[in-house]
């Protein structure tokens, strides 16, 4: 896939391409290619991402809020214009902390 239309050679704040929704976890695909996606998410107070593992390395950057990522058990609090990895095979959960804004950028091998 190509970059979606009206992001390309243009400046965009990413926390406005994606709206908070009460109770609720939205996404917005940015990017989507053979090498890796580039994915926003708005998630609600109290909402996250349950204990999974996946294949490929992923960069959480924080945009906006608090979000408590467990990266094997360990837990890190990563807060606006933070970032971390969470690396490929080991498991990982997300809790949101307040509301937040992320920008998860997937690379695949």
């Amino acid at each position: 896939m190509k970059e979606k239309e009206g992001f390309s050679a243009k400046a965009t704040r990413l926390a406005d391409l994606i709206e908070y929704q009460e109770g609720s976890v939205v996404s917005r695909t940015i990017l989507d290619k053979e090498a890796g996606t580039v994915t926003l998410f708005a998630f609600d107070k109290g909402e996250g991402l349950s204990e999974h593992t996946a294949p490929y390395d992923a960069i959480v950057y924080v945009l906006e809020g608090e979000v408590r990522v467990l990266i094997s058990g360990k837990p890190i609090l990563v807060s606006q214009g933070e970032m971390t990895i969470m690396p490929a095979g080991k498991p990982h959960a997300l809790e949101g902390v307040s509301k937040f804004k992320m920008l998860l950028t997937m690379i695949k091998d």
